[in-house]
């Protein structure tokens, strides 16, 4: 890459730290601009991070300034309208996870791609942990066979950030669209990208937001109060076009030890898990033998996927990489979404239409 990327961030909030240092990582690359319509936290943020060019109205960034691309890092409910802007304005564009509100706005998004000729990239960061780059590679190699059933829960005891993340509103959701997000994504990649056909899920919101809790420090969105109109927990079954079958659970507030991450991968030839630390378990000469890939895992571990992720969605632009995760993988994802809370408003299973 012999020229230099210029980047610029919309929405200067907590996950907006992230996309910026693994931009600062990156030769010949500057974020030249950033957006936020909170004037004193875009500010901060301009003097933390050297950013010059600051607006409060990203569409007079979008015509203002000559970029490459943008991070879209602001509330769920805002995706949509800012993607489809600054693909109209011709830049590329990489939108933190959710993708939209819904599966109609993600459709939006993607055909606004379509036809800028522009990278619409989702960041399902997940994707670029080292332990499903591993574990791909083993399911790629054949070692688990055709993989047909998986559990994934991504769960919290007091976990509620409070803020746009509890408001409906910007949200569209609790942990399931929060979190529960990640999981599916990632069980979806390593199965293939297979089409979800149907979801059958319930959801609770039984505990609130218990702001008042002593003792304990919890991650909280800037907007933080006590309001809160989200599920507290979800579990949903998801049927996948290929037979696989997915069962997932995560919560805010859930009355267990301790919170908890989980992955299982359930193949004809081995089984994985994927969290806390990736194993493979399978037989060999007639045993049963577990499996324990050697690979280094850096102190910070979140720091570093979102490192990967801007440094592959730099590397699309500049030399055309073939998107990791592309649009087409965020409409799916919305529709399973979409589905599972649909079932759980109906009491039922819910077909997803293709």
């Amino acid at each position: 890459m012999d020229r230099r990327i210029k980047i610029g961030i919309i929405g200067t909030g907590g996950i907006s730290h992230f996309h910026m240092a693994g931009y600062a990582s990156l030769v010949n690359v500057e974020v030249s601009a950033a957006c936020d319509m909170d004037e004193n936290r875009l500010k901060t943020f301009g003097s933390k991070y050297g950013v010059r060019q600051l607006y409060t109205d990203y569409n007079e960034m979008l015509s203002k300034e000559e970029l490459d691309g943008v991070s879209i890092c602001t509330w769920n409910n805002s995706h949509a309208p800012i993607a489809v802007a600054a693909l109209g304005a011709g830049k590329n564009v990489l939108c933190e996870k959710p993708m939209a509100m819904n599966t109609k706005e993600a459709e939006e998004m993607r055909d606004a791609a379509k036809k800028s000729g522009k990278l619409l990239m989702i960041g399902f960061v997940k994707r670029f942990g080292k332990e499903t780059g591993i574990c791909r590679d083993f399911i790629e190699k054949g070692h688990l066979g055709d993989i047909y059933y998986a559990k994934a829960s991504y769960l919290r005891r007091c976990g509620n950030p409070g803020g746009w993340f509890a408001d409906l509103k910007r949200s569209g959701g609790g942990p399931l669209i929060d979190l529960g997000v990640h999981v599916i994504d990632q069980v979806r990649y390593l199965m293939g990208r297979p089409d979800a056909v149907s979801v059958s899920a319930v959801t609770f919101n039984n505990i609130g937001m218990r702001y008042d809790i002593k003792g304990i420090e919890r991650y909280k969105a800037s907007d933080y109060n006590s309001y809160c109109d989200v599920e507290d927990m979800a579990s949903a079954l998801i049927r996948f076009d290929n037979g696989a079958a997915l069962a997932v659970e995560t919560s805010f507030s859930l009355n267990i030890k301790e919170d908890s991450a989980n992955l299982e991968l359930f193949g004809t030839k081995a089984g994985a898990r994927l969290e806390p630390k990736l194993e493979i378990y399978s037989q060999m000469e007639d045993y049963l033998v577990d499996i324990s890939p050697r690979y280094h895992k850096g102190d910070k571990v979140f720091d570093e996927m979102f490192m990967r992720e801007t440094a592959h969605f730099v590397d699309c632009i500049a030399n055309g990489a073939n998107c990791l995760s592309p649009a087409q993988d965020g409409v799916e994802l919305m529709k399973i979404l979409e589905a599972a809370y649909a079932s759980a408003k109906a009491g039922k299973e819910v077909v997803i239409d293709k």
